[in-house]
């Protein structure tokens, strides 16, 4: 349907009925987001045993209801949060709880996700079977986050390994949600516009004025790996950053920020003050939501360095990539090229694009 040269100097951008196409819009929600390991958020509301929550994966587009469930021997699961009989919703808030109950006709299922009860079913055949448990969802914890993932293409071990072992020596695990922080925006353009502009720093001397007086412009570089990306940027003189320590690759090199991508739609962007982490959200083929999510380290190190005013850095990212959304539009606009030293990882998220998609 869609390909891209593996040659980045030979290849050329996604054509722009890309972004128009909704059946590839459709195509791609099936094939790159539900095999993909999707965020869920933290899990503190699931910490004790018999305990429930709701999550929906990624609602207005793949709008899943799922179901977090810790039973009594600890064990949490991801399971479906709809019913096997008639298809209604179980469970709608974070609660304690014995058993699933379903507020439709009372079908009861254990916190594994076996059916255990239900009423007025006597003489029914071939009943009760496995059909009628919960389906269980492939389910991982990082550093208490939770993310599943419908079908999956790769372990999660294997999707977050460069990540995890480059960030190793942050306590990641001790940092803490400051949900005053929290934002989610709205944009008028395709999701994979977004992620395009996420993934290379060639526009921050043009449109980041501020962002660009405290990193490195000359030292930006893009590593690839399989599944995920990273964009390094090393601090000016005097701005805040990392000291990594010895066995780290980056031991030596004072880092303004680590700037981690998650095919297809997550960002782990790491200051010195801590993580922000972004979760592109499609809503419509024309309609992205972002959620920023805020999980702070050193308070002090606040609105410093390249982490700070990144209010101000989010709506002149919008303004670019919603001028991009109505350009691509263009009849007289046809593919573009790549930039071998500055655009690495767009032309990597359009090769996963283009795979996903055959």
């Amino acid at each position: 349907m869609y390909s891209v040269d593996p040659d980045i100097s030979a290849a050329s951008t996604l054509p722009p009925a890309f972004y128009r196409d909704g059946a590839a819009y459709v195509a791609t929600l099936e094939r790159a987001f539900a095999r993909s390991w999707q965020w869920l958020g933290r899990i503190d509301d699931v910490a004790a045993k018999g305990t429930l929550a709701p999550r929906d994966l990624l609602p207005d587009s793949l709008d899943e209801p799922l179901l977090l469930a810790r039973d009594g021997a600890g064990t949490l699961r991801c399971l479906s949060n709809v019913c096997t009989h008639r298809g209604n919703i179980l469970v709608k808030a974070p609660c304690a709880a014995e058993q699933i109950r379903c507020g439709y006709h009372s079908r009861r299922f254990d916190l594994e996700g076996k059916m255990v009860f239900m009423p007025e079913f006597v003489g029914v055949k071939d009943f009760p079977s496995v059909r009628d448990d919960l389906p269980q969802v492939p389910f991982a914890t990082w550093k208490n986050h939770g993310f599943a993932a419908l079908d999956p293409f790769a372990s999660f071990e294997d999707v977050f390994a460069a990540m995890n072992a480059r960030m190793s020596w942050v306590p990641i695990e001790s940092f803490t949600h400051r949900p005053d922080r929290d934002r989610e925006f709205e944009i008028a353009a395709h999701w994979a516009l977004y992620v395009e502009n996420y993934l290379e720093g060639f526009h921050i001397p043009f449109v980041h004025a501020s962002l660009n007086k405290v990193v490195d412009y000359g030292s930006y570089s893009s590593e690839l790996f399989a599944f995920s990306n990273l964009q390094l940027a090393l601090a000016k003189d005097g701005e805040p950053a990392f000291a990594p320590p010895p066995g780290c690759p980056d031991h030596g090199r004072r880092v303004a920020a680590y700037y981690w991508w998650i095919f297809p739609n997550l960002m782990l962007n790491f200051y010195p003050w801590g993580l922000s982490l972004n979760l592109v959200e499609p809503q419509a083929i024309d309609r992205t939501r972002v959620l920023f999510r805020s999980f702070v380290w050193d308070a002090s190190r606040l609105e410093k360095g390249a982490g700070a005013g990144l209010d101000r850095v989010e709506a002149e990212d919008e303004a670019i990539v919603e001028a991009v959304a109505r350009g691509v539009r263009s009849r007289l606009y046809g593919r573009g090229r790549y930039s071998p030293t500055r655009e690495r990882g767009v032309h990597h998220f359009h090769r996963l694009l283009a795979e996903f998609l055959q």
